[in-house]
């Protein structure tokens, strides 16, 4: 199987998967436990602990917060925060593209009495800091944005965003479950007081998410119950999936420009190579470059829907994503397609594809002859296809 679908999840790396091994096995204990195996327990959480800071540049280890996912992070994060700050206001600023989890909190929020203002975003996905800016209310208590589009790949101006929150002493959240590990993140040059990270994304394993939270930014405990985690989220903690998120962690702290180089590259070839050889291509969102992702790609194509094609895809040995980050089952255009002008024609067409550190040249070439096939035989049964048109073009470049 050629795995192009590294935007959704990864493959833990051999060494995460080895060091977690014995935290489900002979290393069983409970860090609340004042015993032998509770106290390693404790230690390996703190050493995971400490890893997680080092990739986001904390201040301190006390800042990162462990949790079940990178989506349970997100809410804590908004609601959390914006509970704590109810007394300053109920106004919460953020896009109109944000993520699932994030617009999902805010909603919730807004059934408590909050209020929500979503800036408008221009049609490669980027929001405009000053509009930001000009959305800040006296009763603003939080501004929750994105480092990285989940469906478009855009990077955003936090730093900018940063400023206008700082300068208002109003807490900035930070979205950073794709970015994360692609990314190199420094919480204290983007200015922000919370982040997410997702190490499932970044060669962890699944069933831990990761909140860095300013020591200076107050956030109301979601569950209760218990101490753990600064008395911020109680449960016993999952030890050998923390222990992997540290794992992971370090390794993208040093692999950061290798994966960079490589990840680049393969984008440019995979982009290159299908708009050569399929017609009625759109990318979503800027080209690669520094506004980009380096692993991310957003293709919506003309003629067909981007489940078939995914499917096709799969059967063929080539996993990549069909349709939103997080909601393909949903039958709904995503909000970040219609943002920046996509009919829903072309964006029920849209296919995510996630390059990885172990993808090759090769599978890259091979790939896009398969989905120049793909394309080629759905295009001829679909009935949304202009087939003269596409017949036509296929006859001109020999598909």
């Amino acid at each position: 199987m050629i795995h192009l679908d590294h935007l959704i999840t990864t493959k833990p790396l051999p060494e995460v998967f080895d060091l977690m091994q014995p935290w489900l096995k002979e290393r069983f204990g409970s860090a609340s436990s004042l015993n032998q195996l509770g106290i390693e327990a404790r230690d390996a959480i703190d050493g995971a602990r400490s890893s997680l800071a080092k990739l986001v540049n904390a201040s301190h280890s006390e800042e990162i917060i462990f949790t079940s996912s990178g989506t349970e992070a997100i809410n804590h994060a908004v609601k959390g925060s914006a509970l704590a700050n109810k007394r300053f206001g109920n106004h919460i600023v953020t896009t109109n593209i944000e993520h699932p989890a994030v617009n999902g909190s805010i909603s919730w929020l807004e059934k408590q009495g909050f209020e929500s203002t979503r800036i408008n975003v221009d049609n490669q996905g980027k929001f405009d800091p000053d509009e930001l800016e000009k959305s800040i209310q006296d009763n603003t208590v939080l501004v929750a944005l994105h480092q990285a589009n989940h469906d478009l790949g855009v990077i955003q101006p936090i730093s900018e965003a940063a400023t206008f929150t700082s300068q208002r002493g109003i807490p900035l959240f930070v979205d950073a479950t794709l970015s994360g590990g692609w990314l190199p993140i420094d919480v204290h040059q983007l200015g922000v007081d919370l982040l997410a990270l997702a190490p499932h994304r970044f060669y962890g394993p699944k069933g831990v998410g990761v909140l860095y939270k300013k020591r200076s930014s107050p956030v109301e405990s979601l569950i209760h119950g218990g101490m753990q985690e600064n008395e911020l989220r109680a449960g016993t903690e999952n030890v050998a999936a923390i222990v992997g998120a540290g794992i992971a962690a370090i390794h993208a702290i040093s692999e950061f420009d290798k994966r960079f180089h490589h990840t680049t590259k393969l984008q440019q070839q995979l982009l290159n190579g299908i708009r050569k050889i399929v017609g009625g291509i759109h990318l979503n969102g800027p080209e690669p470059g520094s506004e980009r992702l380096p692993h991310h790609l957003s293709i919506s194509t003309e003629g067909v829907e981007g489940e078939g094609q995914a499917l096709a895809m799969d059967l063929r040995g080539v996993a990549i994503h069909a349709g939103s980050a997080c909601t393909t089952k949903s039958m709904q255009i995503p909000p970040s397609l219609s943002a920046i002008g996509r009919n829903a024609d072309l964006a029920r067409g849209t296919t995510l594809w996630g390059i990885g550190d172990t993808s090759t040249e090769d599978e890259i070439l091979e790939t896009i002859d398969i989905f120049s096939i793909v394309t080629s035989k759905l295009r001829s049964i679909s009935p949304v296809s202009d087939l003269s048109k596409n017949r036509q073009w296929r006859l001109n470049h020999q598909v």
